[in-house]
């Protein structure tokens, strides 16, 4: 039997919240529950993302500045500032949990976005608009503690696919900022994507002229989804 074409579905037009006087548009995957998961990991190595059961991609119709990115994680080598935070966070202890609400993890969310985007509208978010933005019942999704102690002082929330892990998003206690701990959760991943025996780990979008996505620059090499197919874009 001949698969069915996927169905897509396009998004109102509204303020692009990367880039100021730009708008902005995504486009959406019609899918059900059942094939969810297959599309995701299909479209997922064509630039693809999901926020909570929605997977999407910008569609804009005068701009192309966000690049999909992922690390190809056998050629990824520590920069030295890379080795000290490892070295920093070695005391830290990384547990999996469920996808499930944990008022910790949501009093450490606020925290984090009240500090880190004081502006914003997630800010604002209650326990369901946080639970639907992250989790997934068919992603493969991890919540990875971040423990000090009894302390938990970041979440790194992962989707676990066949071929890949996905870094969906970080949330971290904003007073701890020496330890670099955004950093941290992406080298962290990097190694557990190793560890796992799989190639890459997706790390969303990338825009070059946006101060907030430059982190992502600093991950070598990182290839990006560009007319079509991955490409380096940066190396040593």
């Amino acid at each position: 039997m001949q698969a069915k074409p996927l169905q897509f579905v396009l998004g109102n037009e509204h303020d692009c919240d990367y880039l100021p006087g730009r708008s902005a548009r995504s486009v959406f995957l019609i899918s059900d529950r059942d094939h969810a998961r297959n599309d995701y990991q299909t479209l997922i190595r064509q630039g693809f993302r999901r926020s909570g059961d929605l997977i999407y991609r910008p569609y804009c119709r005068e701009c192309k500045a966000c690049i999909p990115v992922r690390i190809p994680v056998e050629r990824f080598r520590p920069s030295r500032k890379q080795r000290r935070t490892s070295k920093k966070n070695a005391d830290l202890r990384v547990t999996g949990k469920p996808p499930d609400f944990n008022p910790v993890h949501f009093e450490l969310y606020r925290r984090y976005l009240n500090a880190r985007h004081p502006d914003g509208v997630m800010g604002e978010s209650g326990p369901e608009d946080y639970i639907r933005f992250l989790s997934s019942e068919w992603a493969g999704t991890r919540f990875y503690e971040f423990t000090f102690g009894s302390r938990v002082v970041a979440v790194a929330v992962v989707d676990h696919l066949d071929d890949a892990l996905s870094a969906v998003y970080t949330f971290f206690e904003p007073q701890l900022a020496k330890r670099s701990l955004g950093s941290f959760a992406i080298l962290w991943e990097i190694q557990e994507t190793r560890r796992l025996g799989l190639p890459f780990l997706y790390l969303g979008y990338w825009i070059g002229a946006c101060v907030k996505m430059a982190y992502k620059n600093d991950y070598r090499p990182i290839e990006g989804h560009i007319e079509g197919r991955w490409q380096l874009i940066n190396d040593r």
